[in-house]
């Protein structure tokens, strides 16, 4: 037997043990959030909700001027061009993955999107969308 073989399956069996914790993570993160929306007055949550609002336009901006318009590509900030990952977890593994990163994000980017905050629901429904991609 190749030598080089068995190291290639345990790399292999690996990362797909990662990608699969991964996507544990991002489903216990996205119903622990979505409890907590709903326990702050949301109520059912709307995936095409959240994908019309990540395509709304407010105050000449919208979700897609930095994230663009596919969740599954890169996007780039405004004003520093810093590149920003994919938000689709599919695409981006690590996306959605810290509870305290998708609050955080949420604070930042519905304030300088619309202006304000998000509302619970337009979070829960965000969420749930993104976290469909």
């Amino acid at each position: 037997m190749n030598p080089i073989m068995p190291a290639t399956c345990w790399a292999l069996a690996a990362a797909l043990l990662a990608t699969s914790v991964r996507a544990a993570d991002v489903a216990d993160v996205t119903q622990t959030l979505l409890q907590t929306f709903q326990s702050s007055g949301a109520g059912a949550f709307s995936a095409s909700d959240g994908k019309a609002l990540w395509f709304q336009e407010a105050n000449g901006r919208s979700c897609t001027n930095c994230h663009s318009k596919d969740v599954n590509s890169s996007g780039s900030h405004q004003r520093t061009g810093k590149v920003i990952e994919p938000m689709s977890p599919s695409a981006n593994p690590r996306r959605l993955t810290d509870q305290k990163k998708v609050n955080k994000w949420f604070k930042r980017n519905c304030k300088w999107t619309l202006g304000r905050d998000c509302t619970a629901q337009e979070k829960g429904d965000t969420l749930l969308w993104l976290s469909q991609q």
